[in-house]
């Protein structure tokens, strides 16, 4: 028994270290800059991602709301409200467009919204001046994928830098923390 605890403590040991040295090598990147996570979610999946970023990142939390709520049944927002805004390019108003000025690294959430991001995330983007900033994107989808979403945030958020996006199925999967882990350890900030 003992010779077989000397044989797992130090690979206990190891991973241990491997999974410290990781999570530090995030928070360095993070630590001195001041992030936001901003997020459009209608049936909670783009929030639940939205979530466990924040726990992992810490910042701030902005909920993007339209001014008229999308209706609460699927079919009438999906393929009638937002197939139109899709459709005519029109730009919700909303609650309230947050304030990006004093955030370094603006995580930006969406769900994929007929080929694209939601329109309250566009005008979120369109109506915050994001000169400077480091955006990154993280979309959630229910089969299509990410589209052209994190290129089009790069278009809305003039002179900003846009990182690679998250792109999640549904609200992931029992991975989802490391997928998320290893996508930000991936980025450059």
């Amino acid at each position: 028994m003992k010779k077989l605890l000397l044989f797992i403590l130090p690979i206990l040991l190891i991973c241990t270290g491997c999974t410290f040295a990781q999570n530090n090598n995030l928070q360095g990147g993070l630590m001195d800059k001041k992030i936001l996570i901003a997020y459009f979610s209608w049936g909670g999946n783009t929030k639940y991602i939205a979530e466990k970023i924040h726990n992992i990142t810490g910042g701030d939390m902005f909920r993007i709301e339209t001014a008229v709520p999308y209706p609460k049944d699927y079919n009438e927002a999906a393929y009638g409200v937002a197939k139109k805004q899709h459709e005519e390019g029109t730009k919700p108003e909303l609650k309230d467009n947050g304030d990006v000025l004093n955030y370094d690294i603006i995580f930006v959430g969406t769900p994929a919204w007929w080929y694209d991001m939601a329109p309250a995330v566009k005008t979120f983007l369109s109506e915050n001046n994001f000169e400077g900033k480091t955006i990154v994107p993280f979309i959630t989808h229910g089969g299509g994928g990410k589209y052209t979403i994190a290129e089009d945030m790069g278009k809305l958020a003039k002179d900003s830098k846009v990182l690679q996006p998250l792109v999640v199925y549904n609200k992931g999967d029992s991975n989802t923390n490391n997928q998320i882990k290893d996508w930000l350890n991936k980025l450059k900030f």
